[in-house]
Protein backbone atom coordinates (compact mmCIF):
# COMPACT_ATOMS: atom_id res chain seq x y z
CA UNK A 1 0.00 0.00 0.00
CA UNK A 2 1.38 3.37 -1.00
CA UNK A 3 1.40 5.92 1.80
CA UNK A 4 2.11 9.53 1.00
CA UNK A 5 2.59 12.06 3.77
CA UNK A 6 3.01 15.78 3.08
CA UNK A 7 4.69 18.26 5.38
CA UNK A 8 5.97 21.81 5.34
CA UNK A 9 2.83 23.88 4.96
CA UNK A 10 1.94 26.87 7.07
CA UNK A 11 1.28 30.60 7.09
CA UNK A 12 3.55 32.68 4.86
CA UNK A 13 3.57 36.34 3.91
CA UNK A 14 3.15 37.34 0.29
CA UNK A 15 6.51 37.31 -1.44
CA UNK A 16 7.81 34.65 0.89
CA UNK A 17 8.78 31.04 0.29
CA UNK A 18 7.77 27.62 1.50
CA UNK A 19 9.10 24.14 0.88
CA UNK A 20 6.74 21.21 0.90
CA UNK A 21 7.89 17.62 1.21
CA UNK A 22 6.19 14.33 0.46
CA UNK A 23 7.41 11.09 1.97
CA UNK A 24 6.50 7.89 0.18
CA UNK A 25 6.50 4.86 2.43
CA UNK A 26 5.16 1.35 2.16
CA UNK A 27 5.29 1.49 -1.60
CA UNK A 28 4.53 -1.76 -3.40
CA UNK A 29 4.41 -0.41 -6.92
CA UNK A 30 6.65 1.85 -8.92
CA UNK A 31 4.85 4.92 -10.21
CA UNK A 32 6.35 6.56 -13.26
CA UNK A 33 6.19 9.90 -11.52
CA UNK A 34 4.94 12.08 -8.71
CA UNK A 35 2.88 15.23 -8.74
CA UNK A 36 1.67 18.10 -6.62
CA UNK A 37 -1.83 19.47 -6.82
CA UNK A 38 -3.65 22.11 -4.83
CA UNK A 39 -7.22 22.87 -3.93
CA UNK A 40 -8.48 26.23 -2.78
CA UNK A 41 -11.79 26.59 -0.93
CA UNK A 42 -14.72 26.18 -3.30
CA UNK A 43 -12.51 25.19 -6.24
CA UNK A 44 -11.47 21.97 -7.91
CA UNK A 45 -8.14 20.27 -7.53
CA UNK A 46 -5.55 22.04 -9.66
CA UNK A 47 -2.28 20.70 -11.08
CA UNK A 48 0.84 22.43 -9.81
CA UNK A 49 3.86 20.38 -10.83
CA UNK A 50 5.05 16.86 -11.59
CA UNK A 51 8.30 14.97 -11.95
CA UNK A 52 9.18 11.70 -13.61
CA UNK A 53 10.42 8.88 -11.43
CA UNK A 54 13.95 9.31 -12.72
CA UNK A 55 13.75 13.04 -12.12
CA UNK A 56 14.76 13.75 -15.69
CA UNK A 57 11.46 15.36 -16.67
CA UNK A 58 9.49 18.05 -14.86
CA UNK A 59 6.18 19.69 -15.64
CA UNK A 60 4.68 22.91 -14.28
CA UNK A 61 1.38 24.70 -14.43
CA UNK A 62 1.59 28.06 -16.16
CA UNK A 63 0.34 29.75 -13.01
CA UNK A 64 3.42 28.73 -11.03
CA UNK A 65 6.10 28.43 -13.70
CA UNK A 66 9.21 30.33 -12.70
CA UNK A 67 8.21 30.42 -9.04
CA UNK A 68 8.06 26.72 -8.24
CA UNK A 69 10.59 23.90 -8.43
CA UNK A 70 9.79 20.22 -7.99
CA UNK A 71 12.54 17.79 -7.11
CA UNK A 72 13.13 14.22 -5.98
CA UNK A 73 15.52 12.74 -3.46
CA UNK A 74 15.77 9.14 -4.56
CA UNK A 75 17.80 8.06 -1.55
CA UNK A 76 15.23 9.47 0.88
CA UNK A 77 12.26 8.56 -1.32
CA UNK A 78 10.83 12.04 -1.07
CA UNK A 79 9.46 14.62 -3.46
CA UNK A 80 9.72 18.31 -2.65
CA UNK A 81 8.05 21.44 -3.90
CA UNK A 82 9.91 24.70 -3.43
CA UNK A 83 7.61 27.68 -3.87
CA UNK A 84 8.94 31.24 -4.04
CA UNK A 85 7.39 34.66 -4.53
CA UNK A 86 4.18 33.40 -3.02
CA UNK A 87 0.92 35.19 -3.73
CA UNK A 88 -2.37 35.17 -1.79
CA UNK A 89 -3.89 33.19 -4.66
CA UNK A 90 -1.46 30.36 -3.89
CA UNK A 91 -3.42 29.73 -0.70
CA UNK A 92 -4.72 26.16 -0.84
CA UNK A 93 -4.36 22.66 0.49
CA UNK A 94 -1.45 21.06 -1.35
CA UNK A 95 -1.56 17.37 -2.17
CA UNK A 96 1.18 14.99 -3.18
CA UNK A 97 0.21 12.20 -5.56
CA UNK A 98 1.76 9.11 -7.11
CA UNK A 99 1.12 8.62 -10.80
CA UNK A 100 -0.66 5.43 -11.79
CA UNK A 101 -1.36 5.77 -15.50
CA UNK A 102 -0.04 7.23 -18.73
CA UNK A 103 -2.71 9.93 -18.91
CA UNK A 104 -1.50 13.53 -19.15
CA UNK A 105 0.63 14.58 -16.22
CA UNK A 106 -1.66 17.45 -15.28
CA UNK A 107 -4.83 15.40 -14.90
CA UNK A 108 -6.12 14.29 -11.51
CA UNK A 109 -7.19 10.95 -12.96
CA UNK A 110 -3.65 9.91 -13.84
CA UNK A 111 -2.68 9.68 -10.17
CA UNK A 112 -3.52 6.58 -8.20
CA UNK A 113 -2.50 7.54 -4.68
CA UNK A 114 -2.85 10.76 -2.75
CA UNK A 115 -1.59 12.19 0.49
CA UNK A 116 -3.82 13.84 3.06
CA UNK A 117 -2.74 17.35 2.08
CA UNK A 118 -0.97 20.21 3.80
CA UNK A 119 -2.34 23.73 4.13
CA UNK A 120 -0.45 26.70 2.71
CA UNK A 121 -1.86 30.11 3.56
CA UNK A 122 -0.35 33.24 2.02
CA UNK A 123 -1.23 36.49 3.74
CA UNK A 124 -1.23 39.79 1.87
Amino acid sequence: QVQLVESGGGLVQAGGSVRLSCADSGRTFSPDGMGWFRQAPGKGREFVAAISWSGSSTFYADSVKGRVTISRDIAKNTVSLQMNSLKPEDTAVYYCAARGSTAPWSTVGSYAYWGQGTQVTVSS
